[in-house]
């Protein structure tokens, strides 16, 4: 009777966790999750089952007890249900596997989740940790045979986790099974997640090679692409150094063009126009809302484009560039011409994995919060100014020798509430008191990056700068984000700037673009010698301004999927085999120089 009921409670528990997991995903309405357990979606749901109960028998052969095994498997799930729920909350996304890796980074979670739930997650780490070390070491008085029986279950266990591990492989029995019933949705992480359960998009997004291989890949094929676009460099360009600056503002965007969204007070971005209307300037597409800066940052440094990846993919900076040998990037491009290259990040270094992804890509020295000069803060807010970090640019470009420096600010970042005694302005049309604290965020933004700018301005050594918000903060109620839905709420602020004011198209103002496009755009725009992957994206450009997963503008016009003649397929395919190429080939286009002068 004693083994009937410890395996009655196995399976309520295993059941119970994923009923959790579906609940947390979505936003604890108990209608939905138990239509999708037990009515619509009932083989999948069981199918997470099964790979749940494959996580909690290894845990308990680890720990040698069914009690403190339990107990663990209950904190985890607790933990991982909890994670997901305030991910979708914030940035309407889910967990995905490789989130996981940001347990470590308590700084973040504290200022995301605020104390009462950082402390809650602390308390459920400590307990974790302590049932573990006491559990492995009460499991040295188990008899043999149970000693036998846990080796049993942890190598049985092991091999079950392994086999999951390879979801994604084509013959992955455990896939063929989901895929009998599944829906897979690629372009909505969400959808996915809605449609096949928490489990089944968790699964999905395993480990899988960053692109399916392009029709045709071959060392012939690239060669026949770079030598085209190659040649289309422009003999004329200068091989002039000027200092190029790239600043990635956390969240800078425009409330105003928000439906919904009425401000009082004046414009909290007065001195971001007054910059913006007298430069080449816009919007940029975001690839994701509320989150996805590394992303962002990926697109800008490299011209290579999420939407082109499996969208298992999801964090280049922590799935992929790491394991990299060599990228090829705008870091890389200046290094060869004898540019200084510095990252600064107003905060840790591990976020993201920063730290070795700035080493692969070859920057100089990244600056964080510890090895800063300059670390004010403004009134409350947790976060070094965005002032003091241009402080720090501005020691940099006062060497003489032509610099590259990349910016990604942490001032206007979420928690909101609080940073500022009084707020100038109010929002009306939204449920968050947030909105008010980040318009005066924005306000000190623009305010700090004009004072730069006016200062740069008496620089005798050239100076080209790209500013541009990485994606909307994830603060708008689902009354604004459902009436924004689509392109809106993907659109931030950008420009190009230039301190001697002779960019080509200085004049254009409501562009729309995407970041992968920056690097080729700026150098074009201010004469500077061009590489043949720099043709290739403006010729792309040309085509195809701004995109995204499920977002396409052409024409003048935005569409949910792209239409191509046979033309820009063309371009449309050579841009995709490069980038296949590098990220997943063979790296034949860096044998061609392809991304050198």
């Amino acid at each position: 009777m004693k083994t009937v009921a410890v395996i009655a409670g196995i399976i309520l528990l295993i059941i119970g966790s994923n009923l959790f997991l579906q609940l947390a995903q979505n936003g604890f309405s108990f209608d939905l999750a138990f239509k999708f357990a037990f009515s619509w979606h009932t083989e999948k749901f069981f199918l997470g089952c099964l790979v749940l109960l494959i996580l909690y028998m290894f845990l308990t052969s680890v720990m040698g007890s069914f009690l403190f095994g339990s107990l663990f498997y209950t904190f985890l799930i607790l933990g991982i249900g909890i994670a997901d729920f305030l991910k979708m909350k914030y940035r309407t996304e889910p967990i995905y596997p490789d989130d996981l890796k940001m347990i470590k980074e308590f700084g973040m979670i504290r200022d995301i989740v605020g104390w009462p739930l950082f402390l809650g997650f602390i308390l459920l780490l400590l307990l974790g940790i302590a049932i573990t070390g006491f559990s492995i070491y009460r499991s040295r008085k188990l008899s043999k045979k149970k000693q036998l029986i846990r080796l049993a279950a942890l190598v049985i266990s092991s091999f079950g986790l392994m086999y999951v591990s390879h979801f994604n492989n084509p013959n992955n029995l455990l896939r063929k099974a989901y895929n009998k019933t599944a829906l897979w949705i690629p372009y909505s992480q969400e959808m996915n997640y809605y449609n096949t359960g928490f489990m089944g998009g968790f699964l999905y997004n395993l480990r899988v090679e960053p692109m399916d291989e392009p029709e045709g890949y071959s060392q012939a094929a690239i060669k026949k692409i770079t030598e085209k676009y190659t040649s289309e460099v422009p003999t004329e360009e200068s091989a002039e150094t000027p200092n190029i600056v790239y600043i990635m503002n956390e969240s800078f965007s425009d409330p105003s063009r928000l439906k919904g969204i009425r401000i009082n007070g004046g414009d909290p971005l007065a001195d971001y126009r007054t910059i913006a209307n007298n430069t080449y300037s816009g919007q940029m597409l975001s690839q994701n809302y509320g989150g996805g800066t590394a992303n962002i940052e990926f697109e800008a440094l490299t011209s290579f484009s999420m939407e082109l990846f499996n969208p298992q993919m999801t964090t280049p900076y922590t799935m992929l560039v790491p394991k990299m040998d060599q990228l090829p990037s705008l870091v890389s491009l200046l290094k060869e011409r004898n540019y200084e290259t510095t990252a600064i990040h107003p905060y840790n270094t591990s976020m993201y994995k920063r730290k070795d992804v700035y080493e692969v890509m070859g920057f100089d020295q990244f600056l964080d919060e510890d090895t800063m000069k300059h670390t004010e803060t403004q009134e409350n807010n947790p976060y070094i100014s965005d002032a003091s970090a241009y402080e720090e640019i501005w020691d940099l470009l006062a060497k003489g020798d032509p610099q590259f420096i990349h910016l990604v600010t942490m001032q206007t970042h979420l928690p909101y509430n609080g940073k500022y005694s009084k707020t100038d302005f109010q929002a009306y049309g939204n449920n968050t008191s947030s909105v008010n604290n980040y318009l005066q965020d924005i306000y000190y933004a623009s305010k700090s990056l004009r004072n730069f700018l006016e200062k740069l301005d008496s620089l005798d050594q050239r100076t080209l700068v790209v500013f541009w918000g990485d994606h909307l903060p994830g603060i708008y109620s689902d009354e604004i984000q459902q009436a924004n839905a689509g392109h809106a709420l993907h659109e931030t602020e950008f420009f190009l700037y230039d301190n001697h004011h002779q960019l080509k198209n200085q004049d254009q103002k409501n562009v729309i673009t995407s970041p992968f496009y920056f690097t080729p755009d700026l150098l074009r725009q201010a004469g500077v010698q061009t590489t043949g992957f720099h043709q290739l994206l403006l010729a792309l450009q040309k085509e195809i301004p701004a995109f995204e997963k499920g977002m396409y503008y052409q024409n003048g016009q935005w569409g949910e999927s792209v239409r191509l003649n046979k033309k820009q397929e063309t371009i449309y395919q050579d841009y995709q085999m490069i980038q296949y190429d590098i990220t997943t080939g063979k790296q034949y286009s860096l044998q061609e120089n392809f991304f050198e002068e």
